[in-house]
């Protein structure tokens, strides 16, 4: 049983996308994060980057209002990582973590290589 952890905004299409992938793929239990309710902490956010291998700049929400509002330098990680864990808005959707490794499903389809990673 491959477990894994979806951080998701069920008011996004994508973020839906990815959890029925989970859903519908065999041998897996999915837990359902919904991240905006149950922020991630600052270190739980950069641990899951740097499993999915992508600066935080990668995983930011750009177009969210919030962005003008803070005036965040996108190129300063460390930034990048205070506003995502002040503002979970910004953290791109949906995030899927397993034990192999994690993804940003966007596209969605990403979930599925990830769950053939670990089998």
């Amino acid at each position: 049983m491959t477990k894994a952890i979806i951080w998701h905004n069920p008011r996004c299409s994508k973020s839906r996308a990815a959890l029925a992938i989970l859903e519908a793929a065999p041998g897996v239990e999915a837990e359902v994060v919904e991240y905006l309710k149950t922020p991630p902490s600052r270190a739980e956010i950069e641990a899951v980057l740097a499993k999915a291998g992508v600066r935080p700049s990668e995983a930011l929400r750009k177009g969210e209002a919030v962005m003008k509002e803070i005036g965040l330098d996108v190129t300063d990680d460390q930034a990048v990582l205070d506003a995502m864990a002040a503002h979970p808005i910004l953290i791109e959707r949906a995030i899927v973590i397993t034990d192999e490794g994690a993804v940003i499903a966007r596209p969605p389809e990403r979930v599925s290589e990830l769950l053939s990673e670990g089998n």
